[in-house]
C-alpha cells in the first residue's frame, strides 16, 4: 500500500472547489482511505448567464481565474505537481461556446488541462465520493445519489457501482436565471406563478430522469452539494457552518418542506442573515431547495442524508489510481 498526494479541482455553474488529499493505493491500483489535507471553495458564478447567453462571461471568467490563481498557490504550498492534479469542469463549460477560452486559461495558470465531462462521468464522480463510508446497516441500498450543482442536477442509482444515471439542465443558478431574474435583477419574493414554473421544469426533469433510472428502487436518498448542505446546517440550527456535524445528518421531508417555504418567502437580508448561509448562495438557494423538495415529494422519500463527500473526493480517489 503507497500513498498519492493529489489535488482534485471541481468548477461547476456556481463554484469552484479544491481538495488537496493523500490517498492510499494498493498495488492493483485501488485507492483506498482519503486523508483530506485542505479542502476549500469559492463562489465564482461561472455560469453566469449561460442559460440566455450560450457563452461564458467576461466578469465570470476573470473571478474563475481569480480563484486558480489563488489554487495554484496552495498546490504550491502542499507540494502538488500538475501531474497529480486533476481539474474537472462541468455543466456551465459544457454549455458554453467559448469554453476553448476557459480551457486555455486555466491551462495557463495551473498548468493542467481541465476536463469538460460528460453528465455521466460527473454521475459516475459523485456516486464514487458520496457513498464511501455509508455503512449499509444504518444507510440501506440501493442510493440515490443527487448532486444539486448550477447548471445542472445528476441523479445516480447504485449500490456498490453506478447502475444508472442521468443529468439534467435543473441546477440553482439556471433555474434562478430562468424564473426569478428580470431585467438582471432577482425576485425579492417569488410568486405562486414563479415557484409553480420552477416545479414544473423540475417535474418534466424528473420524468426524462425516470426513463433512465428507476426513481421507484433506493432505499437511501443522499443529497450532495452547496443547496443540500446549506439546509443541512438550518436544519441543525448550526449557528456556523460545521462539515462534520453536517455529514451524514439527514433532513425530514417536512423539515426540506418548511425550510423551503421560509426561504421562499424571506427577503434577500432575511436569508443572508442565517449563520451558514454562504454569500455567494442567498439568491440561488430557494430554486435549489425547490428541487430537492420536488424530488422528495416525487418519490415518496421521507428523508435525505446529507453527504460533505461528493464529485471532489471522487476525482481526487480517480487521480490517485490514474483513471478517468
Amino acid at each position: 500500500m503507497t500513498t498519492n498526494r493529489v489535488a482534485a479541482v471541481d468548477c461547476g455553474t456556481n463554484s469552484i472547489r479544491l481538495l488537496v488529499a493523500d490517498v492510499a493505493v494498493s498495488a492493483d491500483g485501488t485507492p483506498g482511505g482519503l486523508t483530506e489535507r485542505d479542502r476549500r471553495m469559492e463562489i465564482v458564478r461561472l455560469g453566469q448567464d449561460v442559460d440566455r447567453t450560450g457563452r461564458l462571461a467576461p466578469e465570470a471568467l476573470e473571478r474563475t481565474f481569480a480563484a486558480c490563481r489563488r489554487y495554484a498557490e496552495v498546490l504550491t504550498e502542499f507540494g502538488v505537481p500538475p501531474e497529480r492534479t486533476r481539474f474537472v469542469a462541468t455543466s456551465a463549460s459544457r454549455d458554453a461556446e467559448n469554453r476553448d477560452e476557459f480551457v486555455r486559461g486555466v491551462l495557463d495558470i495551473l498548468g493542467v488541462e481541465p476536463e469538460v465531462i460528460t453528465g455521466d462521468q460527473e454521475a459516475d464522480l459523485s456516486f464514487t465520493g458520496a457513498t464511501e463510508g455509508l455503512a449499509p446497516g444504518t444507510f440501506p441500498p440501493p442510493y440515490l445519489v443527487v448532486d444539486i450543482g448550477g447548471g445542472s442536477t445528476e441523479f445516480v442509482l447504485g449500490t456498490e457501482h453506478v447502475e444508472a444515471a442521468r443529468s439534467v439542465d435543473v441546477g440553482c443558478v439556471r433555474l434562478t436565471e430562468r424564473h426569478l431574474t428580470h431585467g438582471g435583477t432577482r425576485t425579492e419574493v417569488p410568486a405562486a406563478e414563479q415557484i409553480a414554473a420552477i416545479r414544473a421544469d423540475v417535474h418534466a426533469a424528473l420524468d426524462e430522469v425516470a426513463r433512465t433510472v428507476p426513481l421507484d428502487r433506493p432505499h437511501t436518498l443522499v443529497g450532495l452539494a452547496g443547496t443540500v448542505t446549506t439546509l443541512g446546517g438550518i436544519a441543525l440550527e448550526l449557528d456556523a457552518y460545521d462539515s462534520a456535524r453536517i455529514h451524514h445528518s439527514r433532513i425530514s421531508l417536512a423539515q426540506v418542506r418548511e425550510l423551503t417555504s421560509r426561504l421562499l418567502s424571506a427577503t434577500h437580508d432575511e436569508r443572508a442573515a442565517i449563520p451558514v448561509m454562504h454569500p455567494g448562495r442567498v439568491d440561488v438557494i430557494s430554486a435549489g431547495a425547490l428541487v430537492l423538495l420536488t424530488l422528495m415529494e416525487r418519490i415518496g422519500a421521507q428523508e435525505v442524508v446529507v453527504s460533505e463527500h461528493d464529485i471532489l473526493d471522487g476525482i481526487a480517489h480517480s487521480c490517485a489510481a490514474g483513471r478517468s
